[in-house]
């Protein structure tokens, strides 16, 4: 009952400092996502195998040998292909000037742009002497038809990222502020006020910080180097609850510093560590981060050495959650994976520069 009350007082104060239920976000706040954000790879990937998917099936169409399928397919292709890339280049381009337009202006400016693509790709067609009559009108439509299909694919996708990023941030709040990592902080700092003032000070500072950026407005993405500052005011914390069983290895590239994560995703893959390698082992455990730049990819690893005979195990939400939280933001570019391998437990991150 008493911490029920102590979770109520502080879900209070997380809404007094921002942190607003999903139904009364502001509209710009759940407006940050892009629609027209065609420029990641799994974006044009998915768009180009749907376009290909159509001039297959569209090929059988009047074809009575194989041949002659393949043949027709040959031709399509050449004219699907270059449009389909033309319109997804044009709204890559264009995509925060679209975003700024009205509902009907942004279906209106897809289609549109569709239409002349359509009509680029038969332009193609006819140059080449592949096609005669001409299909202009045929080309034109079956581009607007196309791009609105992929257009009500964007919507989609921009509907289902806003909620899940947004639920999955307000998991991490309520995570943030649990009333057993909050009293054992608040203990340890009370336990130093009059022996060692200086080192209470830290202590309450680096919750200080830990608590704004939780409580802080929602973003799409933070850079690195701000995550790892979140990461390491945590483990300060917790530096002081576990004092030598919590040791920590950190191995940071500065050229990686800029890369874009989701906020408040590596602090609970550390907290994982420190759960589960450190507080079940009278020892303590080595928790290590790491981060480095491989040409175009940033690979981010948090490890920890896991207690010989530990049968403990989590239920995986964390893990979970961080990976549907890289795959929102990076798609098919981001990467994330988990092991354990003879006795450390690893988690690696792959996102693009």
């Amino acid at each position: 009952m008493k911490d029920s009350r102590i979770l109520s007082s502080f879900q209070e104060l997380a809404h007094a400092a921002g942190a607003r239920p999903l139904d009364e976000m502001p509209e710009h706040v759940r407006a940050r996502v892009q629609v027209f954000d065609t420029c990641q790879v799994g974006t044009v990937l998915r768009a180009v195998l749907f376009v290909q998917a159509i001039v297959v099936v569209a090929a059988l169409f009047g074809a009575q040998t194989f041949i002659a399928w393949v043949t027709q397919m040959a031709i399509y292709t050449g004219a699907a292909l270059p449009a389909v890339l033309a319109w997804l280049l044009t709204v890559c381009g264009l995509k925060r000037q679209l975003g700024l337009l009205p509902m009907p202006g942004q279906w209106s400016a897809a289609i549109g742009f569709g239409a002349l693509s359509g009509l680029y790709g038969c332009g193609l067609l006819v140059w080449m002497g592949l096609v005669d009559p001409s299909p202009w009108l045929a080309s034109a439509a079956s581009g607007a038809l196309v791009s609105a299909v992929l257009v009500a694919a964007l919507m989609w996708r921009s509907k289902a990222r806003g909620p899940a990023g947004a639920t999955a941030r307000l998991a991490e709040l309520q995570a943030r502020i649990r009333p057993h990592f909050l009293f054992n902080t608040l203990n340890s700092a009370i336990a130093l006020v009059r022996e060692e003032p200086a080192k209470a000070e830290n202590l309450l500072e680096d919750l200080s910080e830990l608590f704004r950026h939780a409580l802080a407005d929602p973003k799409e993405a933070v850079p690195l180097w701000q995550e790892l500052e979140l990461a390491e005011h945590y483990l300060a914390i917790e530096q002081v609850r576990f004092g030598e069983r919590l040791k920590v290895e950190w191995s940071v590239d500065e050229t990686a510093s800029k890369a874009k994560l989701p906020p408040l995703i590596l602090q609970p893959l550390v907290e994982n560590a420190v759960k589960h390698g450190v507080e079940p082992s009278a020892s303590g455990a080595v928790v290590r981060i790491s981060t480095q730049r491989r040409g175009g990819v940033v690979v981010i690893k948090v490890t920890n050495t896991v207690p010989a005979g530990s049968g403990r195990r989590g239920n995986g939400l964390a893990l979970d959650n961080v990976r549907q939280r890289l795959t929102l933001l990076h798609d098919v570019q981001g990467r994330f994976q988990s092991a354990l391998v003879n006795g450390v437990f690893q988690v690696r991150l792959e996102i693009p520069v």
